[in-house]
C-alpha cells in the first residue's frame, strides 16, 4: 500500500510505526462518545486498548529507567516512572503529535473541546501505544515508546528529581540554585466561562523561556515549566570550527 492510500500516513511518520492492520489504529482514536451517537461504525472504542497500553507503557518506560539510571532504587524508578507517564506528560506527547486531531468524538465531547482534554488525550496515547503492541509485538511498541519518551527519561535524570514532583517546583528548585527570579502570568483566555482555555507565559529573569496552554490556569502554568525546564536543561551545541583554506 502506497502513502497516498494509507489514511493515517502522516500520523504513522510521526509515531515512528506503520500499521499492518489500519482497523487496529481506528479503534485506538475512537472515543467512546464517537460509538453511542455512531453505532454501525464497526469498531470498539479504545478503553481497551487504553488499559493494555497503561501496562505496556510502564514496562516500557521502566525499561528505559532502568538503563538510564542503573543507580537508582526501585522506589525512587518507580516515582521517576509516575513522574513521566503521568496524564499530563501523556497529554503532551498527544500535543507534539498533533493527536487531536485524529480522533473520533461524539458531537458532544466535540462541543465541549474533547480534542484538548489532557484526559481524552492521554488515553488515546495509551490506546495508540497499546495497537502497535497488538500489531507489531513489544518490541515495535518499545521501539515507538523509546522514540517518543527517551528525552524525557533523560531530562528527568539530568533535573535530578526522583520525588515525581511537579514541574513548577522542579523549575522553582532549578531556579533557585541559580538565584534566577521565575514569574508566571497569563497572557490569554478564550472560550465561555466553562470552558475556558488559558495560555501563560513563564518568565526567568524577567526573559520569556516558555509558554503554557491549558484548560485551567494551574495546568498551563505546569505546561509553561514543563517547557521551560527542557530549555534551560537542553545541551548547548558548541558553535562550528571555521575551516581554513
Amino acid at each position: 500500500m502506497s502513502d497516498d492510500d494509507r489514511p493515517y500516513a502522516r500520523l504513522e511518520a510521526r509515531i515512528g510505526y506503520g500499521f499492518r492492520d489500519a482497523a487496529k489504529l481506528d479503534s485506538a482514536l475512537t472515543h467512546k462518545s464517537y460509538c453511542n451517537e455512531n453505532p454501525t461504525w464497526g469498531r470498539p472504542d479504545n478503553e481497551r486498548l487504553e488499559f493494555l497500553g497503561d501496562a505496556v507503557l510502564d514496562l516500557a518506560v521502566g525499561h528505559l529507567l532502568m538503563d538510564a539510571q542503573p543507580s537508582r532504587s526501585e522506589g525512587e524508578l518507580s516515582k521517576m516512572r509516575a513522574a513521566i507517564v503521568n496524564e499530563q506528560g501523556l497529554a503532551q506527547v498527544a500535543v507534539e503529535l498533533s493527536l487531536g486531531e485524529w480522533l473520533f468524538l461524539g458531537r458532544g465531547e466535540e462541543g465541549s473541546g474533547g480534542r484538548r482534554k489532557p484526559s481524552v488525550l492521554a488515553d488515546a496515547v495509551e490506546a495508540v501505544l497499546a495497537a502497535v503492541y497488538l500489531d507489531g509485538g513489544y518490541d515495535a511498541a518499545f521501539d515507538v515508546i523509546r522514540r517518543l519518551f527517551a528525552e524525557r527519561v533523560a531530562r528527568l535524570g539530568e533535573a535530578g528529581d526522583v520525588g515525581g514532583r511537579d514541574f513548577k517546583t522542579r523549575l522553582q528548585e532549578f531556579a533557585a540554585r541559580r538565584k534566577l527570579h521565575v514569574r508566571y502570568a497569563v497572557v490569554a483566555e478564550t472560550g465561555p466561562d466553562h470552558d475556558k482555555t488559558f495560555e501563560v507565559i513563564v518568565t526567568v529573569d524577567d526573559r520569556e523561556a516558555a509558554r503554557g496552554v491549558g484548560k485551567t490556569k494551574k495546568e498551563a502554568e505546569q505546561q509553561a515549566a514543563e517547557r521551560a525546564l527542557a530549555q534551560l536543561l537542553a545541551p548547548v551545541t558548541p558553535p562550528a570550527t571555521p575551516t581554513t583554506t
